[in-house]
């Protein structure tokens, strides 16, 4: 079956998370991506091992967001290299970067230049702070956003320190509001003819996603902080200690309350007039706690979440990563794949999480070696001759991997 991006074709100048996390789900979506990478280098992520992949020196890190993509060495500082993005990006549907701002203009790279010959172009640029503002020079790391985000000041033990979240959420979270605001700059352009620019920060994609939080703060002037597991307006919703291990018990309504504590024997408490509603349960925190918490201690872990689980009241167990992707649900689901790279070594990863019935997500490239399509490039897509291609190699303009032959 077809991907629904068949015939899209995306130049990727980003490099380590968000900006790639963006292109690697349009390739997955069918879209063809040409990853460029600075010569003898190659994207950041590469290094950022161990572990490493099979037979390689790219990390594992860097195989989470390149697959589906192409990969071409190009010193874009050339004038020869310049002019190889500019003919590349002439045949492409989409240009994404994640350079400082004006970094590309001093290459003739910039969105104008480009737009200058691919009007049509949908152009997006990822930046920590944005094209614009006060901030919009400084650099953006994932740590850093997290913090001036207000999330780490919601993260963390109550009476702890703030605390980072244990994936990079922001790039992740700003890859993926990359991806959504590509689809509708295509879905603008096939309408009208017209390209665009997209300017997206990391900063605000992150604000964007403290949802709750900020709602909280915005229309009620309650200012979040830390509740370590707990809820800032469910309770109980949070990881409770039994006799043998941590269960997460998620009560989300007041019918599920009823069953909760119908389960554990202590049915007084579903219509008790502290606990009879989410908001009286909230102001009534404390007393509830003191109230079940002694409880759920005397039952074993596996017994209470099938018990909870049968009547209908979400809980669960806290998995290792390890446990998480081996649970019968993922593979039932099939979302852990594996595909195979040019020298035969086996790449293992979490594959698109939808499921599309008609157009489903594909893996056809496995992570690439830094410039291991550049010959190829070059001659299927921009037509050079075997003669212009050593000529590149041997100005340094470009280069290729170990793959490319």
């Amino acid at each position: 079956m077809s991907g629904a991006l068949d015939g899209i074709r995306v130049l990727d100048l980003s490099r380590v998370l968000a900006g790639p996390w963006s292109t690697q789900i349009l390739g997955d979506l069918g879209a063809e991506v040409i990853k460029v990478e600075q010569p003898g280098a190659g994207d950041d992520t590469r290094a950022w091992g161990p572990p490493f992949l099979a037979q390689s020196t790219d990390s594992a890190y860097f195989s989470c967001a390149n697959r589906n993509k192409q990969s071409i060495a190009v010193d874009i500082a050339t004038p020869e290299g310049a002019e190889i993005i500019r003919r590349l990006a002439a045949t492409a549907d989409v240009v994404v970067e994640n350079f400082r701002v004006g970094g590309l203009a001093r290459y003739g790279l910039d969105y104008d230049s480009l737009a200058a010959i691919k009007p049509d172009l949908v152009w997006c640029s990822i930046t920590g702070f944005g094209q614009t503002g006060p901030d919009k020079d400084r650099g953006g790391y994932d740590f850093l956003i997290q913090g001036l985000s207000g999330l780490m000041s919601v993260t963390g033990a109550a009476d702890g320190p703030p605390m980072k979240v244990g994936v990079p959420t922001s790039d992740l979270t700003t890859g993926l509001y990359a991806a959504i605001a590509i689809l509708a700059a295509l879905r603008h352009r096939d309408n009208t003819g017209q390209g665009q620019r997209i300017d997206l920060s990391l900063l605000e994609a992150q604000l964007a996603v403290m949802s709750n939080q900020a709602a909280n703060w915005l229309n009620g002037g309650k200012e979040p902080g830390r509740l370590g597991n707990q809820h800032p307006n469910i309770v109980p919703y949070q990881v409770f200690t039994c006799a043998d291990g941590d269960i997460l018990i998620a009560t989300a309504n007041d019918r599920q309350w009823a069953k909760l504590v119908r389960v554990l024997g202590l049915d007084a408490l579903a219509d008790a007039p502290p606990f009879a509603t989410m908001s009286v349960r909230s102001a009534n925190k404390h007393a509830l706690l003191a109230a079940i918490e002694p409880v759920l201690a005397g039952w074993s872990s596996a017994e209470l979440v099938e018990a909870l689980n049968n009547a209908g009241v979400p809980s669960g167990r806290v998995n290792t990563v390890p446990e998480a992707l081996a649970a019968p649900q993922v593979k039932a689901r099939g979302l852990v794949r594996s595909i195979e790279r040019r020298d035969g070594s086996e790449v293992r990863f979490v594959g698109f999480p939808a499921q599309l019935s008609a157009t489903p997500a594909s893996y056809r490239r496995a992570p690439p070696r830094a410039g291991e399509d550049t010959r190829a490039i070059l001659r299927d897509i921009l037509h050079l001759s075997e003669t212009e291609i050593e000529g590149l190699l041997s100005s340094g303009a470009v280069a290729h991997g170990s793959a490319d032959h």
